[in-house]
């Protein structure tokens, strides 16, 4: 493969992941899909309609991450989240902060982005605070706090952190094989459970849950298979193209939110280069956009006094510290993170459900209190 051919190769996957994202920003914006409301839904009315939704998207993640892997399109162990380094604190801790900051900013990184799209001022606000914060995580003054404390707590699996990594190591089975039938257990369990609810086999639920879970297997596809160049015609090794990891990446907005800034801002280094994430990020606000203009709920929103203001700047804040230091945000470590049966998306997602939990109890001590 000649540079212009690679160049154009390059293209082809921004291209794709902004169609992806697009997409994702017009279902999630039409759906009402979120994480953060699924769980207020079952706090607050006991209705468990958007969380089976969450959990058909994740279910069908599963299903097509480990189908394309048996298809033999994308290498199951390329991705950031499959590495045998269990950074259990961070996830755990990083969620944690990232579902109390979402509580309070009205939403995760994926919701601000189509909240923008649909008209919200106040999340554009949150936008440049999360990715400020998440940048000064990733490379600034919290990012050596990160490393020295946090990121030092953690244990080596040579398996892998995926699941069916251990189960084949163990039982010395293809681990190819092995992927496919366990996903197809659990992630057929997560379908089962939430298309077997009471009234949710409605037309919305349905886009929510299935639409988001083709959406995360077609970007494995775009990122790992598209995107992927088995020799590089200058370093003759390996290479996904387009990524910030290096790595086979799907949709994630915490950190892609700071790379994001960080192009804008520096847009005539030529060193800064488009990269899949960015474009995602464009993608979702896009998406949203026309769904919001088609459906005519585009409104303009702006915070509503000073508490408000002040909940969503720390809330942001939250987030993109949380969402770095967990290794990805609601959908990062949600939807993609456990689309590969990583044990270090499960502790993430853990985290984020027990912070989202004492974000409700804040809240509602600020409403009796007042």
């Amino acid at each position: 493969m000649e540079m212009a051919d690679l160049q154009t190769l390059q293209t082809q996957v921004l291209w794709a992941a902004f169609a992806v994202a697009t997409v994702f920003g017009f279902i999630t914006q039409r759906s009402h899909f979120c994480t953060m409301g699924a769980l207020s839904d079952i706090v607050n009315m006991g209705d468990w309609t958007r969380m089976r939704m969450w959990a058909l998207a994740v279910g069908v993640a599963m299903i097509g991450f480990y189908g394309l892997a048996w298809l033999g399109l994308i290498d199951a162990s390329q991705s950031i989240y499959t590495t045998g380094r269990i950074v259990w604190l961070s996830a755990l801790v990083g969620g944690g902060l990232f579902g109390f900051g979402m509580v309070l900013a009205s939403g995760c990184g994926s919701k601000t982005l189509v909240r923008i799209g649909a008209g919200s001022l106040k999340s554009l606000v949150v936008f440049f605070v999360m990715g400020f914060t998440a940048f000064a995580t990733l490379r600034g003054v919290l990012a050596v706090l990160r490393v020295n404390t946090v990121d030092k707590v953690a244990f080596d699996l040579p398996a892998g952190a995926a699941v069916p990594s251990w189960i084949a190591s163990g039982w010395g089975l293809d681990p190819v094989v092995t992927g496919l039938l366990v996903a197809l257990m659990v992630g057929g369990a997560l379908a089962a459970w939430a298309l077997l609810g009471r009234d949710f086999l409605t037309a919305n639920n349905l886009l929510g849950g299935l639409g988001l879970g083709l959406v995360i297997t077609a970007m494995w596809w775009v990122s790992g298979r598209l995107g992927f160049v088995a020799e590089h015609p200058e370093t003759l090794e390996s290479v996904y193209l387009a990524t910030n990891t290096g790595r086979m990446e799907s949709l994630t907005f915490t950190a892609p939110m700071a790379y994001a800034l960080d192009w804008v801002i520096f847009f005539s280094d030529t060193s800064k280069l488009l990269t899949l994430s960015v474009v995602a990020v464009v993608g979702v606000v896009v998406g949203a956009f026309v769904e919001a203009l088609i459906s005519r709920s585009f409104r303009w929103e702006g915070f509503h006094n000073t508490q408000d203001t002040a909940l969503h700047l720390v809330g942001a804040a939250c987030m993109g510290v949380g969402g770095v230091t967990a290794l990805g945000c609601t959908v990062g470590q949600g939807l993609s993170g456990l689309s590969t049966l990583s044990l270090t998306s499960a502790i993430a997602v853990t985290g984020i459900v027990l912070g989202s939990l004492l974000g409700f109890r804040f809240q509602m001590w600020l409403l009796e209190r007042e």
